[in-house]
């Protein structure tokens, strides 16, 4: 079994401190890849973190998930989400993670059936959960306000020929985050979003472990390297925090400078 070593998540920012003590926080897809990344990094800042995954219980992973509340979610399910932000409980910080590139299991997105579950998978699941949580999140008293982060991408902004309906799904995910915030603000509610690059993860594996696919991202990416889940983290920590009290609606890019590439 293959344990969450929290504490060297906030190893990684040696001159920066994050205290969540206390914070209610829920990471969809808090299994792996960046939402994991995402959910040790605030416990390890001392938060009370709930995450979901797809499997019956924790039982069902290979690594150690003993830390987290464990709430099993289907995103592509509207009764799942519904059940999900009724048993969470009081709530601070909402970070919608949770999906997958579609063609790295083998589904062409091209297919308007697979296309339209990339959509509702990665857009309409977090306009979901964010509403449905909503109520929650206004009764926080977090300094700073409640947070809800969602977690676009590079392909929120350009195209990437395999994957039509997560881009599509991404970029309208930029669109919805300024709307939410707009429509939330009075409540104490900021949303902002988090655009990450190529990011390493089991899921992603393919290609940046793939000398030949790895070659074009990195030679576009000055800081010459591939983002790593605590980068995403990092931004998602500060975007929740009282010293961005006063910034919602926006989208962070986390891409080593990747779109200042022409």
């Amino acid at each position: 079994m293959t344990h969450f070593n929290a504490p060297s998540v906030a190893a990684t920012w040696p001159n920066a401190a994050f205290d969540y003590t206390g914070a209610r926080v829920l990471v969809t897809g808090g299994t792996s890849g960046i939402g994991a990344g995402i959910a040790a990094a605030y416990r390890a800042a001392g938060a009370n973190v709930a995450i979901t995954g797809t499997r019956n219980s924790t039982n069902d992973y290979d690594v150690d998930l003993s830390g987290y509340r464990y709430l099993r979610l289907d995103v592509e399910c509207n009764e799942s989400i519904e059940n999900v932000a009724a048993s969470v409980g009081d709530l601070d910080i909402l970070v919608n993670s949770a999906g997958i590139a579609l063609p790295s299991i083998g589904l062409d997105e091209y297919d308007p059936s697979i296309f339209e579950r990339a959509v509702r998978m990665h857009l309409t699941s977090a306009y979901r959960m964010s509403r449905a949580c909503s109520g929650k999140l206004m009764q926080s008293k977090l300094p700073g306000g409640a947070s809800i982060i969602g977690i676009a991408s590079i392909t929120s902004y350009f195209a990437m020929d395999v994957v039509p309906g997560y881009g599509a799904a991404k970029a309208g995910l930029v669109q919805l985050t300024m709307t939410l915030a707009l429509h939330w603000a009075k409540q104490n509610i900021r949303v902002n979003a988090v655009a990450a690059s190529l990011t390493e993860s089991r899921m992603t594996a393919s290609v940046y472990q793939n000398p030949e696919l790895a070659a074009p991202v990195l030679a576009r990416t000055p800081l010459g390297r591939f983002a790593r889940p605590p980068d995403i983290a990092g931004a998602c920590l500060f975007l929740t925090s009282a010293a961005a009290s006063f910034i919602t609606g926006q989208t962070l890019s986390v891409d080593g400078g990747y779109m200042i590439v022409g």
